[in-house]
C-alpha cells in the first residue's frame, strides 16, 4: 500500500508539473486526465487487496462527492465489482473453527459462494435432519480487528498519492467511515436488527425479512433461512403488468417513509443487492425480500428532525420554513443572500416533485399518465436537479452537509431509483401524506429551538 501510494504521488506530481508546458486553455483539463489516471491506478491497487480496505474504498466512493475531486470518486465506484471470493478449503476451515466439526456435519454448505463482498460471502446450506434451506453470510477471518489499522495505513497512502486534500471534512468522514465498518462486522448488532425489521413488518405481508437461525450462528457467522425471489434488475420484473410493478413500487416507498418518519432507522446501504422481488400468483402476493441489515442506522431527531421539516417544506413550497430547516442542519453561511435561498428553495421543491400532488403543483407533462399517476420509469429528475444545481453559486455559501442528512438523501435517492428501475406509476402524494406529519409538532419545535438566537 505504501509503494503504491508513494508511485503514485511520484507520477501525479512529475505529470502535473508537465502541465506547465501546456496551453493555458487546456491545463484545467489536462490536469483532470492525469489526476483521473493516477487514481485509477492506485485503485487497482486497492482492488487487489480484500477485507476492509476494499470496503473504505467503497464507502468513500458512495459518501466522497462532498469532499474528494471527482476524479477520485469515480474511480473509488470502480472497486465495487472487484470483490472475488475466497476459496472453499480456506472457508471450510475457517466454518470449522467457528462452528465445530459437529455442529458443522449438521449442513450441507455449497461450495460454490451465492456472492462475495469486501467483508464477507454468503453460502447457501441445506440442514440435514429435516432440509431446510438456510444461508450463512461468513465474515472474512481477521477482518474486524483489522479495522483500525486498515483505516491508519489507507490514510498513509492517501496523503502519499497526494490524490484527496485532507481537510477536516474528510477526517470527519474518515471517522463516520470507520463506525460503519464497525457496525458492519457486528453480527451479534446485525442479527439483533433482522430480527426488529421482521418482527416491525410481521403483518405487512408484502415484505419479507429472513429469520435468524441462532443454532449455526456466531460472532463471524450469521445464519438465517434462505429466501428465493429474483433481482430487481430481472427483465421479468418488467414483464409484469403495470398494475403489479405499482403494487411493489409503493411498498418500497412507504417502507422508505416508515422508516424515515416513524422509525428513525434506515437501510442507508441503496443497494439492489438488498432486495428480491418473489412474485407470487396473484398481484396481492408479489412480495420484496429485504436482505442485509448491517447497513442499518439509527438516527437521533436533532438530525433528522430537520431533515423531516426540509421535506415538509418542500411539499408544501414554503421557503421560509425550508430556510429555517436548513439553518437548523448548520447548512448555511451567516452572510448567504436571500435570492440565492429562493433559488435553492426551488431547486428542493422540484426534488421532490415525485412526491407532490400533481394537481396543486404540476411536473413535466410527460411524467405524468392519463390519470395522472407519475410515471417514475419516464423521469429524469436527477439530471435536472444536477444541471440546476450547477448553474448557480450556492456552493460558496452553504457548508458540508451534515452525514446523517446525506443518509437521509441518499436513502431517498435509493426508493427513487427502485421505482425508475421497476417503471413504476404511482401518485407520490398519496404515499407520503399519511406519514407527512408524525412526528411534526416535536420536529417544529426542535428547529425553533435550534435556530433561535440568545436574546430573542
Amino acid at each position: 500500500m505504501a509503494k503504491a501510494g508513494f508511485m503514485a504521488g511520484a507520477k501525479y506530481a512529475t505529470a502535473s508539473a508537465g502541465t506547465l508546458f501546456t496551453a493555458k486553455d487546456k491545463r484545467g483539463e489536462r490536469r483532470k486526465e492525469i489526476l483521473s489516471a493516477r487514481a485509477q491506478e492506485l485503485v487497482e491497487e486497492l482492488g487487489s487487496l480484500k477485507g476492509s480496505v476494499v470496503k473504505i474504498g467503497q464507502m468513500m466512493a458512495l459518501f466522497g462527492e462532498h469532499f474528494l475531486p471527482e476524479e477520485v470518486t469515480t474511480a473509488l465506484h470502480t472497486l465495487e465489482n472487484q470483490t472475488t471470493a475466497l476459496e472453499w478449503p480456506a472457508i471450510e476451515r475457517h466454518l470449522k473453527r467457528q462452528l465445530g466439526e459437529v455442529k458443522l456435519a449438521e449442513l450441507e454448505v455449497e461450495q460454490q459462494p451465492l456472492g462475495a463482498a469486501s467483508l464477507a460471502q454468503v453460502h447457501k446450506a441445506v440442514r440435514k435432519s429435516d432440509g431446510k434451506e438456510l444461508c450463512l453470510k461468513i465474515q472474512y477471518p481477521g477482518v474486524a480487528d483489522a479495522i483500525d489499522s486498515d483505516m491508519r495505513a489507507l490514510v498513509r497512502l492517501l496523503k502519499l498519492s497526494r490524490l484527496v486534500p485532507i481537510t477536516e471534512q474528510f477526517n470527519m468522514w474518515l471517522d463516520e467511515v470507520r463506525e460503519m465498518l464497525k457496525r458492519e462486522v457486528d453480527y451479534d448488532l446485525e442479527a439483533h436488527t433482522t430480527r426488529h425489521f421482521r418482527h416491525a413488518l410481521a403483518e405487512d405481508t408484502r415484505f419479507v425479512v429472513p429469520e435468524i437461525v441462532p443454532e449455526f450462528s456466531t460472532h463471524n457467522i450469521m445464519c438465517m433461512t434462505f429466501e428465493h425471489g429474483i433481482s430487481v434488475n430481472d427483465p421479468a420484473v418488467l414483464e409484469l403488468s403495470q398494475a403489479r410493478r405499482n403494487f411493489i413500487g409503493r411498498a418500497i416507498m412507504e417502507l422508505c417513509c416508515r422508516e424515515v418518519f416513524e422509525w428513525n432507522k434506515m437501510q442507508t446501504d441503496p443497494n439492489f443487492g438488498n432486495y428480491l422481488l418473489r412474485i407470487g400468483e396473484t398481484p396481492e402476493q408479489d412480495q420484496v425480500v429485504l436482505l442485509d441489515f448491517g447497513a442499518i442506522r439509527d438516527f437521533d431527531n436533532e438530525v433528522l428532525g430537520p431533515g423531516r421539516e426540509m421535506i415538509r417544506a418542500s411539499f408544501y413550497h414554503d421557503t421560509d420554513r425550508l430556510i429555517r430547516a436548513l439553518n437548523a442542519l448548520d447548512f448555511l453561511a451567516g452572510n448567504t443572500p436571500r435570492k440565492l435561498l429562493e433559488e435553492f428553495s426551488g431547486l428542493c421543491f422540484e426534488a421532490i416533485e415525485v412526491l407532490q400532488d400533481p394537481d396543486r403543483y404540476p411536473p413535466p407533462a410527460f411524467v405524468l399518465n392519463e390519470n395522472g399517476e407519475y410515471c417514475w420509469g419516464k423521469s429524469d429528475l436527477p439530471n435536472r436537479i444536477m444541471n440546476r444545481a450547477g448553474r448557480n453559486a450556492l456552493s460558496v455559501h452553504f457548508d458540508v452537509p451534515p452525514k446523517e442528512f446525506i443518509f437521509l438523501a441518499r436513502k431517498l435517492l435509493g426508493a427513487y431509483t427502485f421505482l425508475h428501475v421497476i417503471e413504476s406509476e404511482v401518485r407520490g402524494n398519496t404515499i407520503l401524506e399519511p406519514f407527512i406529519h408524525m412526528q411534526e409538532e416535536d420536529d417544529i419545535a426542535l428547529v425553533k429551538q435550534k435556530t433561535v438566537t440568545p436574546g430573542d
